[in-house]
């Protein structure tokens, strides 16, 4: 074990307090330093906090970012979501592995470059993207991909690869990102013209139940998809027990086909703070954390020096815009690869330096979460709501949208449609109308919600985007008549299967197993009994999993089953002489060999 590394696990450790809490910042700037967290510095590390090797070794084998095993010096990512196969994925992934003269999963010899592949990066509206170490490159083409690797090669650093910058905060110089906004379409909520502070002054002018009873009034529901009233949530993690309470921001949105909190993230991140400190003094929070999945590391300077002039203006820090006893302040936490630490409980294990495992409910989060105090969890979208119930009224909120469902919805919508990109539209507007703006008229389905929402054809176009009918937590992925739907299923299947955290043997077997049969019948093998076998173990899979990814997981199988019936019954075979997965000649293999000729009663 060299000096070197002792020197530098220390002063990693010594940076975060040397608390096992903070463990995620640990390995991961120990991961940018060394190129991975071997055996050696995972002793270290557990020796310098105070804790056990197998909880340090449990976060880096856990998380798609990390590893023991040293990777290069530039890891190059490719996004492999359903969008980006749908755009030149393929060809994207023969030109990087050709022009390094690699396969993917291995590192150049030289040990300079590493290519991989990482689902949905949050870029499905500029198709194919991809990572090279924290930087973003959208719409590449092979010539893009070849002279990425000859600069590489030739010692540029990934930050000097970039040819443009995108529009907005994309190209100030704390982003500097070669990343489109694309948004199509500003509504009155999110996007409408901002004035730092005043909705936290209008805030801090009521009592912390006024401001939940605001909210209640304006019938926010959270926008991560479920749509768990927001005033709710709040009053019950402002009367839990607790001597501290925390506010947590979800801004790991890894479902794929989703990029709005991007956009809101690059273009209104004032209002998101803004939302978080009013939720801190309607809570009794002195602190909150902003969960950044990794994908997003380009933002973080940007977000940080947000942050900071925030507290130049007194929005965060001690006595809050001069409120007496309101303290208030934000840190944010990098996440690292993990599709389920969007689940609320699985996000805030990985807050608190662990596996980004669910935790068992109850109790929720609004009675034990982060670190085992009172947790509100919202994400990005449902913050920014806040503020602008606050600065312009719940009454006027609640006139926006439908009656269920009150105030508008970003969605992100990518796909066979002429203008992909972020909408913000009023709850209430029919598919139909959506895919009118977008461009995708001639849609043969959408997948609303991510995979883990429903497939939907033209016949339901007419149905209506809020909670009470067509519930989704922003993403809409077009699919046009020459896309074949049962492969988009396979995809989505293959997706949850590799994100699943394991835990529970519903969701870590069912997948797998669900997956096989829909393997069989697109391959030619299936009967309709399979069918029914689909949907019977995909309804105990949503109904025995742990958490949301498990309960949702069998989603693609089971809302194509329903909507797309005809396309499962041209695949299966009835009135067979045997089950289509049974081979006759391989089973009289054997026996043919012996008797030195063929089957009398199966000919071949």
């Amino acid at each position: 074990m060299s000096e070197n590394l002792e020197t530098v696990v220390k002063t990693v450790c010594e940076g975060t307090g040397n608390d096992k809490n903070r463990m995620m910042d640990i390995v991961r700037e120990l991961q940018e330093i060394l190129g991975g967290v071997s055996d050696d510095a995972m002793d270290l590390i557990a020796t310098q906090v105070g804790t056990h090797r197998v909880e340090v070794e449990s976060v880096v084998s856990f998380y798609a970012f990390l590893s023991k095993n040293q990777k290069g010096k530039t890891v190059i990512r490719l996004c492999d979501d359903i969008i980006d196969r749908m755009f030149g994925f393929e060809r994207i992934k023969q030109t990087f592995c050709d022009a390094l003269g690699i396969e993917l999963g291995e590192t150049t010899p030289d040990n300079l470059i590493t290519l991989e592949t990482t689902p949905c990066i949050g870029m499905c509206d500029q198709a194919p993207a991809i990572m090279v170490n924290d930087e973003i490159f959208t719409e590449l083409s092979r010539d893009g991909a070849v002279e990425i690797v000859e600069q590489l090669r030739a010692g540029l650093a990934p930050e000097r690869l970039r040819r443009r910058l995108g529009d907005g905060n994309n190209s100030s110089p704390l982003v500097s990102a070669g990343v489109s906004n694309n948004l199509r379409k500003r509504g009155e909520v999110i996007f409408a013209p901002l004035e730092c502070g005043r909705a936290l002054k209008k805030a801090i002018a009521m009592s912390p139940n006024e401001v939940i009873r605001d909210v209640k009034t304006a019938r926010l529901r959270g926008r991560g998809g479920a749509g768990f009233p927001t005033g709710m949530k709040w009053d019950f993690t402002r009367s839990a027990n607790g001597e501290r309470k925390y506010v947590v921001c979800n801004a790991d949105e890894g479902e794929p086909g989703t990029f709005k909190d991007r956009v809101v993230l690059t273009e209104r991140p004032e209002l998101l703070i803004e939302g978080m400190a009013i939720a801190g003094y309607a809570i009794g929070a002195q602190e909150g954390l902003i969960y950044l999945r990794a994908e997003y590391a380009y933002l973080r300077p940007f977000l940080e020096d947000t942050l900071q002039k925030a507290r130049n203006m007194n929005m965060l820090g001690v006595d809050v815009l001069g409120k007496p006893g309101f303290n208030f302040d934000i840190r944010i936490q990098m996440g690292a690869g993990a599709y389920v630490c969007g689940e609320e409980t699985a996000l805030i294990s990985s807050c608190e330096g662990l596996r980004g495992d669910p935790k068992n409910r109850p109790p929720f989060p609004a009675q034990k979460g982060y670190l085992g105090y009172p947790t509100s969890v919202n994400n990005v979208e449902t913050f920014c709501c806040v503020a602008r119930i606050l600065d312009q009224g719940a009454g006027w909120f609640s006139q926006i949208g439908s009656k269920g469902s009150t105030g508008t919805k970003l969605l992100s919508i990518s796909g066979d449609i002429r203008r992909p990109g972020v909408y913000e539209v009023p709850f209430g507007i029919s598919m139909k109308e959506v895919l009118e703006l977008a461009g995708g008229e001639g849609a043969a389905a959408v997948q609303v919600g991510g995979p883990s929402g429903q497939l939907i054809g033209p016949d339901m176009f007419d149905r209506i985007i809020c909670y009470d009918d067509l519930a989704t937590g922003g993403a809409l992925m077009v699919f046009g008549p020459h896309r074949d739907l049962l492969k988009v299923v396979e995809y989505f299947m293959d997706f949850f299967i590799e994100e699943s955290c394991g835990y529970c043997t519903p969701c870590r077997v069912g997948n797998v197993l669900l997956k096989n049969r829909l393997d069989e019948i697109l391959h030619g093998k299936g009967e309709p009994l399979d069918l029914t076998y689909l949907e019977e173990l995909g309804n105990s899979v949503k109904a025995t999993s742990r958490c949301g990814l498990g309960q949702t997981s069998p989603n693609p199988i089971l809302s194509s089953l329903k909507n797309f019936p005809g396309l499962y019954h041209a695949l299966v075979k009835a009135n067979q002489p045997f089950q289509p997965t049974f081979d006759i000649q391989k089973a009289l293999g054997e026996a043919k060999e012996i008797a030195g000729r063929p089957s009398m009663h199966f000919a071949e």
